[in-house]
């Protein structure tokens, strides 16, 4: 059985997401195996860690840099072969920099995540927006002032469009980016959840 950690840091929206790996559990044809994740221990023997997003870029990487996860978060996803879902700013710390704060990322996939223009459009982005993807295409819900513009055109898994193109989902390997909230999406959401879930190590 895969062995599923949501870290719970102070700005993330854990709660959530383990209530919709739950749900999946006892509706699926899968059992899930799914718990918080507080220490860099805990992750030890993960196959899947999930990192949600509520807050700022700048207050989730003080989050991890506190709770001693960078390295260990580095060993098993970057440099192994641990599946790794970021959710909305979960997502955004993926890259190199963010905008908001001024702040450094974790640096696994090469870009930089920048504001909407407010001039242009509303901001926040708060509502549902269409995903188009190779693997999918439905609606998600997002809530985001920021979005990511990756170097790479291959890591970009899926895009919407909000007074211009941006990356909504993101892949490479066996790290995974949404820049909506999977777990407030309904069936579309819960359903992208299930099949990372079912995601097997090599």
């Amino acid at each position: 059985m895969n062995n599923i950690k949501v870290i719970d840091y102070k700005a993330g929206n854990a709660p959530s997401v383990l209530n919709a790996i739950n749900h999946l559990s006892t509706r699926g044809r899968f059992r899930y195996s799914a718990s918080y994740a507080h220490s860099a221990q805990d992750i030890k023997d993960a196959t899947h860690i999930i990192l949600p997003g509520v807050g700022c870029a700048k207050a989730t990487m003080e989050s991890l840099r506190e709770m001693k996860l960078i390295s260990a978060l580095e060993d098993k996803v970057h440099y192994g072969n641990t599946f790794f879902l970021g959710i909305c700013v979960g997502m955004q710390i993926l890259f190199e920099y963010s905008e908001e704060g001024d702040t450094y990322c974790l640096g696994w996939l090469k870009g930089k995540v920048i504001k909407f223009d407010n001039t242009k459009v509303k901001v926040p982005q708060m509502g549902w927006n269409k995903v188009y993807s190779s693997s999918f295409n439905d609606y998600f819900y997002f809530v985001n002032s920021y979005y990511a513009k990756p170097v790479d055109a291959n890591d970009v898994w899926g895009t919407a469009d909000y007074n211009g193109e941006f990356a909504a989902t993101v892949r490479k390997e066996n790290i995974f980016g949404t820049q909506f909230h999977i777990e407030k999406s309904g069936e579309a959401g819960l359903a992208l959840l299930d099949s990372f879930l079912m995601e097997k190590p090599c």
